[in-house]
C-alpha cells in the first residue's frame, strides 16, 4: 500500500495543492515554518481521521475560509486498484469521511485500514514526560488492532472515574462509606485491569527484542539499551492491592494503585535514559521504538504502514542518519515521508542509497519545485 496522490484545499496554510508521490521515499524540503509538517499531518489525517497535532478540527481550516478538504489516492497493490479517501470539515458542521464515495457511519471503522506511523519532535515527551505519555504509547498501538483491549481500557477508565468520585464524595461530605457500592467498582477495576496488564506484559515482551535490534543497527551497536515494564501487579494481585491501599485511597481521595500507575523504564546500559542519555541517544531510542511499532503494525494489519519522519535529522550524527535511511530503504519497508531544512543532506543520502524517491521544495504553502 502507498499514497499515490494527495490534494489539499484550504488545509492549514495550503490553499490548493496537488502532489504525486513516489511509492518509496518522499522528502519535503524548506525553511522552518513553511508548512512541511502540515503535509505530514495531512497524510496522518487520511489514516486516523484527525490531526496528529491539533485536536480541534476547525482550527485546521485556512484562515479566512469556511472549510478544508483532504483527498488521498491509495494504491492497495491488489491488481493495481486505487482507493479514494476524502475528509471534509466545514465550520459548524460534522466532519465527513468517505472511501470511494461511501461515508462512514462511525470513524472508528476507518482506523487501521491505511496505517501510518508518525515520528515527530514531540515524541521527546516519551522520554522526558510523565508515565502517562508512555502508557498512551502502548495503549494506542495495541488498541488500534485489539478491540478487546480498547474495550478494557474504556471500561477501566470509567470504573476508575466512578471510584475516585465516590472516594472524594464520601471524604468531603464526611459520609459513612457504602462499601457495597465501592466493591462494584473494585470488581470492574480488577476485571478490566487484569486484562490490560496481561496484554501489556505480552506486548512489551514481544516488542523489546525487535526494538533492541533496531536500536543496535541505528547506533552501530555502540550502546546497550533496555526497556522494563513496571507495574504494581507484578508483585501482588489487583484485589490485594486495592484492599491494602484502601485507607490511603480515602486519605488522598483517589485510587492510588492499579494499572493506571504502570510505567516503562527506559535504560541506557544500567542508567536512566532521561538523565544520562544524550539528545542523539534519546532520539535513536525513540526511532527504534517507532520502527518496532512498524513491525507490530505490519504483523497486525497485514499492510506496511506509511512512515512519517518529521525533522528526524536534528540531533542525529551522520552515522545514525545513514543507518536509519539504510533501514527504511529496504524492501521490508513501504512508503516513507521525510521533512528536512537542508537539501544538501538529502542529496548526500541519495548519492549513497540508490532508491526510488522524490524531493519537494516547499515555500509558504506552495510547491516550488519537485524532482
Amino acid at each position: 500500500m502507498y499514497l499515490k496522490k494527495m490534494i489539499l484545499v484550504n488545509f492549514k496554510n495550503y490553499e490548493n495543492l496537488t502532489l504525486e508521490f513516489s511509492p518509496k521515499i518522499n522528502c519535503f524540503i524548506g525553511d522552518n515554518g513553511v508548512g512541511k509538517t502540515n503535509l505530514l499531518d495531512a497524510v496522518f489525517y487520511l489514516s486516523f481521521c484527525k490531526s496528529y497535532f491539533n485536536s480541534i478540527d476547525t482550527l485546521n481550516i485556512l484562515n479566512g475560509e469556511t472549510f478544508f478538504s483532504i483527498t488521498g489516492i491509495f494504491n492497495k497493490n491488489e491488481e493495481n486498484i486505487d482507493d479514494k479517501v476524502q475528509c471534509v470539515q466545514r465550520k459548524n458542521y460534522k466532519k465527513i469521511f468517505k472511501v470511494n464515495g461511501k461515508e462512514y457511519s462511525r470513524l472508528s471503522e476507518h482506523i487501521g485500514l491505511y496505517p501510518v506511523i508518525m515520528v515527530s519532535p514531540s515524541d521527546q515527551n516519551l522520554v522526558n514526560g510523565g508515565s502517562e505519555e508512555r502508557r498512551k504509547f502502548i495503549d494506542r498501538i495495541i488498541s488500534q488492532f485489539d478491540k478487546n483491549y480498547l474495550n478494557a481500557i474504556i471500561n477501566y477508565n470509567k470504573a476508575l472515574l466512578q471510584r475516585n468520585t465516590l472516594l472524594k464524595k464520601y471524604s468531603q461530605n464526611k459520609q459513612t462509606f457504602n462499601y457495597s457500592i465501592l466493591e462494584v467498582w473494585d470488581e470492574h477495576l480488577i476485571k478490566y485491569g487484569t486484562i490490560i496488564f496481561e496484554k501489556r506484559k505480552k506486548f512489551i515482551n514481544n516488542f523489546i527484542g525487535v526494538f533492541n535490534e533496531y536500536y543496535n543497527f541505528i547506533s552501530n551497536s555502540k550502546e546497550q539499551v533496555y526497556m522494563d515494564y513496571e507495574s504494581q501487579l507484578f508483585t501482588k494481585s489487583f484485589d490485594t492491592l486495592l484492599k491494602e491501599s484502601f485507607d490511603k485511597d480515602k486519605a488522598f481521595e483517589y485510587t492510588t494503585t492499579g494499572i493506571h500507575k504502570d510505567d516503562i523504564n527506559f535504560k541506557l546500559g544500567n542508567m536512566n535514559l532521561k538523565i544520562f542519555g544524550s539528545q542523539g541517544q534519546q532520539k535513536s531510542y525513540i526511532l527504534a521504538m517507532r520502527l518496532a511499532q512498524f513491525d507490530y503494525t505490519y504483523e497486525s494489519a497485514g499492510v506496511k504502514p506509511i512512515m512519517l519522519f518529521d525533522d528526524i535529522f536534528d540531533k542525529l550524527d551522520d552515522l545514525r542518519v545513514s543507518q536509519l535511511i539504510n533501514i527504511v530503504s529496504r524492501e521490508k519497508f513501504g512508503q516513507v515521508f521525510i521533512t528536512d531544512t537542508q537539501i544538501y543532506r538529502i542529496n548526500k543520502i541519495f548519492q549513497i542509497y540508490n532508491t526510488d524517491h522524490k524531493i519537494f521544495n516547499i515555500h509558504n504553502g506552495k510547491l516550488i519545485t519537485n524532482r
